[in-house]
């Protein structure tokens, strides 16, 4: 819902990855109806990505509930390699973001990467 305003921001392609594998990467992208748009889904079931990024969620509670490796709610906005924005929706009792995951959401994103 927020391509159009993406684009007018110059963001060209949207990658939503999780610790996951690329079957349900996959079965989620179809689910989501992801197809013909800017967004593309991806895997990274190794956490190989989450650990370069330091995006690996280290909270005691997940590993309490057997999440282990889990990656943080974040985003984060490149240009040519260069990270120039990274918002990490997370709060000291809420490691995963679900209470206020606003400043990774496009929303979030945009207003930030405008004022870069």
């Amino acid at each position: 819902e927020n391509q159009e305003a993406l684009k007018e921001a110059g963001v060209e392609e949207v990658l939503v990855y999780c610790v996951n594998d690329p079957a349900v990467m996959q079965a989620w992208g179809e689910d989501q109806g992801i197809k013909g748009s800017m967004v593309s889904f991806v895997a990274d079931p190794a956490a190989d990505l989450t650990k370069a990024l330091d995006q690996e969620m280290t909270h005691p509670g997940p590993p309490s509930v057997g999440i282990i490796g889990r990656c943080k709610r974040f985003a984060l906005h490149a240009v040519d390699g260069d990270i120039k924005v990274l918002r990490v929706s997370e709060g000291p009792d809420d490691p995963a973001g679900d209470s206020d995951p606003s400043a990774s959401l496009a929303e979030g994103m945009l207003e930030a990467i405008k004022g870069e």
